[in-house]
Formats: C-alpha cells, sequence, structure tokens
C-alpha cells in the first residue's frame, strides 16, 4: 500500500533552522523582525523542505484575509456583460495587487446580497452602486468593516468616491442643443430615481442634469417618456425599441452609458435610419468601444479606471490608518465629440 507523505510543518522548519517556531513565523509574516541573514536562510531551507504556511492559519495570525471585496447589487452575469465594469475592475485589481491584496467579488447569492455579505471573508470592501440606506451597507458598517462607496451619494462618516454625473450630463445636453436638436429622447439606467430628482446615486445626478439643461431651452422631457433599461447594449436597443414603439420620432437620443448608446445605434440602424443624419446619439464613460462604434461614439468621458484605483486607494488608506478619517473623491468629467452627433435635421428633411 502506498505510503501518503507526512505535511511539512512550520516545527520542522525551525528544527532544520535551528530556530524557534515564532522566528520561522516571522521570517514569513513579518521579517522586519528579524535581521536579514537570519530570515533569508529560514526561507531558503523552508523551500529546499517544500513548506508553505497554511493560508487559514496565517489569515487568523495575521487578522487578515488578504482580500477586498468588491460589493455590487446585480450579479455578476450582468455586471461583466457592461464593457464598463471590466474596465473598472482592472482599476481596483491594479492597485490591490500593488498592495498585496487579491479581489473577491460579492454579488446576490440566490437573489439575497445580504447573504452573500455574511458568506464573504474580506478585510475591506468597494461598493459600488449602493446609496447609504442601503440595509447591506448598514451591515457592513455596523461589522465594521473598512468600506469605500462608489457612484453613491455623499455620506458624512463615509468613505465615496464618484465623477460630476450631474455636471457630464449637463454637457452632452448642451452639445445636442447647440447642434439644434429639440426633439431629444433619454434613456436611463434601470435604478431608483422617483421623481427624477432623487440625489442619491448616478442615475438621479445624471437624469437632472439632464432635465435641467434642456429645460432651460424650453425643452420638456416629461419622467415619464423617460426609456430604461439595464446598462448594457441589449438594454439599450430595448429602450429605444419601446420608445420607438410609443410613437416617439427624436432627433437626438441621450444615453446615460456607452452600451446603452451603442444599443441605441444599432436599433436606429435596424429601422433603416442613420446616426448622426437621422438621429444623433450621445453616450456617457467613454469605454474603449466608443471609438469603434459605427459612427465613433460621442460621448461623456469618465476616468473609468481611475475611479477603481481611487476607490482602492482610499480603502487601503483606511485600512492602514493612514487616513483614518473617511472622505470624498470627485473625479472630472469631459465631452469628447466623435461622428455620432450632427446638426439637428431640417423639417424638410434636407
Amino acid at each position: 500500500m502506498e505510503q501518503v507523505a507526512r505535511r511539512i510543518t512550520i516545527a520542522d522548519v525551525a528544527e532544520r533552522a535551528g530556530v524557534s517556531k515564532t522566528a520561522v513565523s516571522f521570517a514569513f509574516n513579518n521579517p522586519d523582525r528579524l535581521n536579514a541573514a537570519t530570515a533569508s536562510r529560514i526561507l531558503e531551507i523552508a523551500g529546499e523542505l517544500g513548506y508553505r504556511p497554511d493560508p487559514v492559519a496565517r489569515m487568523l495570525t495575521q487578522r487578515r484575509t488578504g482580500a477586498i471585496g468588491v460589493l455590487t447589487p446585480q450579479d455578476l452575469s450582468v455586471i461583466f456583460s457592461n464593457p464598463f465594469f471590466g474596465a473598472f475592475s482592472a482599476g481596483i485589481a491594479g492597485v490591490a495587487e500593488e498592495g498585496g491584496y487579491g479581489l473577491h467579488f460579492i454579488s446576490p447569492l440566490h437573489g439575497s446580497l445580504s447573504r452573500a455579505i455574511h458568506r464573504a471573508t474580506v478585510d475591506g470592501v468597494v461598493a459600488i452602486g449602493l446609496t447609504d440606506d442601503h440595509a447591506e451597507i448598514g451591515e457592513i458598517r455596523r461589522a465594521g468593516l473598512p468600506m469605500v462607496l462608489v457612484d453613491s451619494n455623499t455620506t458624512d462618516g463615509l468613505a465615496s468616491v464618484d465623477v460630476d454625473d450631474e455636471g457630464g450630463a449637463r454637457l452632452a445636453a448642451r452639445h445636442v442643443l447647440e447642434l439644434g436638436h429639440r426633439d431629444v429622447a433619454i434613456l436611463a439606467i434601470d435604478g431608483p430615481w422617483p421623481g427624477g430628482d432623487d440625489e442619491a446615486g448616478v442615475v438621479g445626478r445624471r437624469l437632472r442634469g439632464y432635465r435641467e439643461t434642456l429645460a432651460e431651452a424650453g425643452v420638456a422631457v416629461p419622467v415619464d417618456e423617460v426609456a430604461t433599461g439595464p446598462a448594457s447594449i441589449a438594454g439599450g436597443r430595448a429602450a429605444f425599441v419601446r420608445l420607438w414603439d410609443a410613437g416617439r420620432r427624436p432627433t437626438a437620443v441621450l444615453a446615460m452609458s456607452d452600451a446603452m448608446a451603442i444599443g441605441a445605434i444599432r436599433a436606429i440602424h435596424d429601422r433603416g435610419l442613420t446616426v448622426p443624419g437621422d438621429i444623433s446619439v450621445v453616450g456617457f464613460d467613454d469605454i474603449d468601444l466608443a471609438e469603434a462604434t459605427d459612427p465613433p461614439l460621442t460621448t461623456v468621458h469618465q476616468p473609468v479606471r481611475g475611479k477603481g484605483e481611487a476607490a482602492v486607494r482610499l480603502l487601503l488608506a483606511i485600512m492602514d490608518g493612514r487616513d483614518p478619517s473617511p472622505g470624498h473623491r470627485r473625479l472630472e468629467t469631459r465631452l469628447v465629440v466623435r461622428s455620432s452627433t450632427g446638426p439637428a435635421p431640417r423639417a424638410d428633411g434636407r
């Protein structure tokens, strides 16, 4: 019968190196507490013996998991279908890896975000798309876990990162108005925005920026005429189709995400119309795909990757005690004009 090899333990390394088990632990976890030669010799012997620290025991000893949680209220299959989230996650991952942390994505488990949170073992959380009144945010705060909110609202006692959503939306609306458009449709991301005036969150801020700027020019877009859908290409396409089937014939479309804008362009082409000849389209995000659409997409640029980077830097500062007082970071937006927008078509079609 084949004999199973015995697992090498910390005691084996200590005996071979002629040091205590504490010294071996220091070599792996706190090498600064040993002189460099001793730490190096212990690690070399550990490698020769094939010893690896037990990750669970190491976590319990250090009271750290080595992971940062990325909390989202949507299923990961939905989130990762949006190119925005890929760029945002890349920003989070880059800074987390530099700080020695991995990522743990936390999304609803069997329909329950709270259940997923209870099963997650992380040292801190970046929560995207959740406002401070969500029950799950309260649970994390009560647990005393460091946290940064992204694309939420600003609240005393909570760290947060967002962009100038309202200002960016105003730039987009002003652009189509300057091109002469007066029949403008809005495609909004699904989300809570009672009366269209909810300041808590991306959707409310962008919607307010669009509607107030248009209203200043005498162009009214009632809330019940705003088409909504997921922040995806399919969501934008379906939202435009509903708007069109309801009899709306806009000359310009303001979409709250590039993915929705691309979906709208495809729906417009399906109807034998041209962009921007018949309908101009403006997105929001400036994802890499925006330049590759047909035609290239006019959009509001936000530093998507930079937002992820800023969130993790702030979280690490809180976790390490370098910035114990939570703050707020607001990043700038700007309009990028490409070929999907043009002058409003004349009433005579010329």
